[in-house]
Parts: structure tokens; sequence; C-alpha cells
């Protein structure tokens, strides 16, 4: 089965940074994307950032400027740094993986979600 393991969310004040990590297991086919989405309380799942395998990019405009997203399809780990926070990215932040089980099926998978907090 495939996992998904988040890790570097945590509390921090505002005009700090975080770095988020995801790294999956059990992958047996093909990566198409991996992103970033993140849900606020009371708020649909919306994208921060995605990273196709063959590199473009995607952020919501909201941290276009602040965040990068990196990848490593080697290693199966996708990274956000997270520059410049503000309290309106308190969220939980959730990894998530593309694959390509045949074409044109894409099928994803997510991760538990880790807690970013920023204070004023």
């Amino acid at each position: 089965q495939v996992q998904l393991v988040e890790s570097g969310g945590g509390l921090v004040q505002a005009g700090g940074s975080l770095r988020l990590s995801c790294a999956a297991s059990g992958i047996r086919f093909s990566i198409a994307a991996m992103g970033w989405y993140r849900q606020a309380p009371g708020e649909q799942r919306e994208l921060v950032a995605r990273i196709t395998s063959s590199g473009i990019t995607d952020y919501a405009d909201s941290v276009t400027g602040r965040f990068t997203i990196s990848s490593d399809n080697a290693k199966n780990t996708v990274n956000l740094q997270m520059n410049n926070l503000k309290p309106e990215d308190t969220a939980v932040y959730y990894c998530k993986f593309e694959l390509l089980i045949y074409n044109p099926l894409v099928y994803a998978y997510w991760g538990q979600g880790t807690q970013v907090t920023v204070s004023s």
C-alpha cells in the first residue's frame, strides 16, 4: 500500500518560515504530479502548490513568491518551503501524490496532514 508521511508543521510567528516534507513509500506506478493542499477550519481544502513530473509548477495566488515547492522523484519526496508566513496561512497541510495507474487513470494518495499555525 502507498503511504505518505508528512513532517515539519508547527507554530511560528508571522514572518517566520517552515519547511514541510512528505515521503512516500510503496510506490509502484509512475508519479504524474505531487502537491500540497491546505484546509482551514470551516473552509474547503485548497491547492497550495503542485509540481508535475516534468517540473511544471502551480501556486495559489495567495502564496506566490512566498512558498516554493520542490520534489525528488527518485526519492519519492515533495517539500514545501514556506517563507514570510502570515496568520491566514494557518491550516492543516496535506501532501498529495498523483500516480498514473494506466493512461488516463490517475489515482490520488493523501498524507495524514500536518498542522501549521501562524501567530500574529
